[in-house]
């Protein structure tokens, strides 16, 4: 059981180097103090925004510009590439029709990053 994420919610990628928030649109109709989030909401550059530098060999980006440095590895810019949505969820409480996104969840970054809610955005809905 954990608390409810809505928008402003800050995340953490494990190959990030900065923290960033959690964008979700009004689109669900459900509002906390904020819209609130569902497993859906983990569009790249439009939900889940980029954290600093990349530092996954696995990220072509990070792969080459490593590789241009001899082998010293060398941070570039993220992009998030999450193409599936987060897990595990309240299966029972839906937010517009898909279930709700709580603090627990995580999302798999293409890259072999995890994304975790490090901030639920909100600290007085239990899901």
């Amino acid at each position: 059981m954990g608390l409810q994420v809505c928008m402003g919610a800050m995340l953490m990628c494990s190959f990030g180097a900065a923290p960033s928030t959690l964008v979700v649109l009004p689109t669900n109709k459900v509002l906390g103090m904020t819209p609130c989030a569902n497993i859906m909401d983990h569009i790249p550059l439009l939900n889940i925004m980029p954290f600093g530098v990349c530092t996954s060999l696995a990220n072509p980006v990070v792969a080459a510009a490593t590789a241009a440095a001899l082998g010293v590895l060398t941070p570039m810019p993220c992009i998030p590439a999450t193409v599936a949505p987060w897990i595990p969820t309240a299966p029972t409480v839906l937010v517009g029709v898909m279930p709700t996104l709580t603090s627990d969840s995580k999302c798999m970054c293409m890259w072999g990053g995890v994304i975790q809610i490090t901030v639920p955005g909100q600290f007085t809905t239990m899901t």
